[in-house]
């Protein structure tokens, strides 16, 4: 999902860079916890992990322009299970930013919009994994349902960022609302798809017992709350 240049113009975009600070400082607020709980080399790893992945997911992965902005297989609720949230979100944006300043430079403007729309939903999706799995229950043990909830509450809410800038940049003529439901149908389609890619790796990492205790994983990957 890349909001398209010129969806939102130079007299809005300021607002972007309001909501790019607030979710980069909340961001900054879950690594310093995750610091102290995890020290600082299992952070970087993790983080750097990421990045590398969230790379591979824009660059790599299929994607397509749909409406508003683009379909991508980003795997959030993949990063958010398997190496926390920290570093998750320190991945998505550090990935982003790559793209941005060295392959992709006329979504720099953008940045803020985009660092906005992937972050709060990924920590929104981390409250909502703390109330859906139960504290005895280790991230390798969730169900097909719980899975699809993570995704629908990540995936819907990058469609709901996606349509507000949109609506912010164009408002509600019939051409953008258009835009934006093709967009949101194309991306909706991506839920039934990604719990399927968790559940896949969540296996494979139950069946990879070395990993258990490992700097490079989320601890509740293996074990209860």
């Amino acid at each position: 999902m890349h909001i398209e240049p010129g969806l939102v113009d130079a007299t809005k975009i300021f607002l972007s860079y309001a909501t790019g600070t607030a979710a980069a400082v909340y961001a900054s607020k879950l690594a310093f916890e995750a610091l102290k709980k995890d020290g600082p080399l299992s952070l970087l790893a993790r983080s750097l992990l990421c990045m590398g992945l969230v790379f591979c997911f824009f660059e790599v992965l299929p994607h397509h322009p749909v409406g508003v902005s683009e379909v991508h297989l980003i795997l959030g609720t993949t990063l958010l299970l398997v190496f926390g949230v920290a570093p998750a979100a320190l991945g998505l944006a550090g990935g982003l930013a790559i793209q941005s300043l060295f392959f992709a430079q006329q979504d720099l403007p953008q940045y803020g919009m985009n660092v906005t729309t992937l972050l709060v939903p990924l920590f929104a999706t981390h409250v909502l994994a703390r109330r859906i799995v139960p504290e005895n229950m280790a991230y390798v043990d969730l169900s097909y349902l719980q899975a699809f909830k993570l995704s629908v509450a990540y995936q819907g809410g990058i469609v709901v960022w996606v349509a507000f800038w949109a609506l912010y940049g164009h408002g509600f003529n019939a051409a953008n609302l258009a835009q934006i439901g093709s967009f949101g149908a194309a991306y909706m389609t991506v839920v039934l798809l990604e719990p399927l890619v968790d559940l896949g790796v969540l296996a494979g990492a139950k069946a990879v017992h070395r990993l258990r205790g490992s700097a490079w994983v989320e601890q509740r990957l293996y074990q209860a709350a």
